[in-house]
């Protein structure tokens, strides 16, 4: 199993030592870094999944630090621990780029907290947007939102349906067997049309007032959503 890496930028080395070892008892993997120079080093590597910022660093303050991550690395979850807690020092690590400020002493349980919030939060905001994009059709498969240029396309659950799945088979023949099967569920009766009435259906509000026509039937075979004419 991979570790979480977390980077600890501290010049105390107590307290860098301590939160070290409270994270590597949950589980994580840590690098200490016990100046800001090196911290940069480090944390411009792109090994870490986190990195933990003291503000009162020597060649680098834990500000200025923060402010050469982001330039390179918008991104990663950095949580600035340090003694200055007035308000405008607080402003001044979120300026900086801080997702979040700690203030000495402090309880280990509490930092654990937000460090396992802040990494939720990143995991969440880098899932993939689930979209599909053919010409300038495109279907977002968690709103279930299609548009098509700047318009948006109001389809019914099973038109949707019939779209989604032709387009995740794009530039490729679907029969009328496997509309049936995996749109429908049922077994395709040739002496229905419903799968010709629902491709009709989708024409007219996805092909219609375009010039470049996206749904294309191959008689004999079944259907196609590709953008080449």
């Amino acid at each position: 199993m991979i570790k979480t890496k977390i980077l600890i930028v501290e010049d105390e080395p107590k307290v860098a030592e301590f939160i070290k070892r409270g994270l590597e008892e949950n589980d994580f993997g840590t690098e200490i870094a016990y100046d800001g120079q090196t911290g940069r080093s480090l944390a411009l590597s792109g090994r870490f999944e986190l990195i933990i910022l003291d503000v009162n660093l020597p060649h680098i303050n834990g500000f200025e630090l923060c402010r050469l991550i982001r330039k390179e690395n918008e991104k990663v979850p950095i949580i600035m621990l340090t003694a200055l807690g007035s308000v405008d020092d607080k402003l001044n690590g979120f300026d900086a780029g801080a997702d979040d400020y700690l203030i000495k002493p402090f309880e280990f349980r509490e930092l654990l907290a937000r460090i396992k919030a802040l990494l939720k939060r990143n995991l969440k905001s880098e899932a993939p947007e689930r979209l599909i994009r053919i010409a300038d059709l495109e279907i977002n498969q968690e709103s279930k939102m299609v548009k098509r240029g700047n318009k948006k396309i109001d389809l019914t659950a099973k038109e949707y349906a019939l779209l989604e799945y032709l387009a995740k088979n794009k530039n490729r023949v679907i029969s009328r067997n496997d509309i049936a099967s995996r749109v429908w569920d049922i077994n395709f009766d040739t002496g229905t049309n419903v799968i010709d009435v629902y491709i009709n259906f989708l024409r007219k509000k996805i092909d219609k007032d375009y010039d470049k026509k996206l749904i294309h039937t191959y008689i004999g075979m079944g259907y196609i959503l590709k953008d080449e004419e």
